[in-house]
């Protein structure tokens, strides 16, 4: 493990070093890109799917619609940025 003394290094912050953290050779640090786009994409399904039933007022469609609208605005506006990165 590392020493008790702390060293200032460029980047420290975001690099990992795998003797402090043998998990970061095998994958475990890092985004879930996939994992958040299915999450999102079942987030806006599911929500709509909530005003099935008795409505009591148009509240529950505004907080069900609204927040699904703005989870699949960021899906596209995602994928769009995915797949123009190169062509900065």
């Amino acid at each position: 493990m590392a020493g008790s003394e702390l060293a200032k290094r460029p980047g420290a912050e975001v690099e990992v070093d795998p003797l402090d953290e043998p998990s970061a050779e095998w994958g475990w640090h890092g985004s879930f890109p996939n994992g958040t786009l299915i999450a999102a994409i079942a987030t806006a399904i599911i929500l709509p799917i909530l005003l099935i039933g008795h409505h009591a007022s148009w509240t529950e469609i505004v907080w069900m619609v609204v927040p699904a609208l703005f989870v699949l605005g960021g899906v596209i506006g995602g994928l769009i940025k995915r797949r123009n990165a190169w062509r900065r």
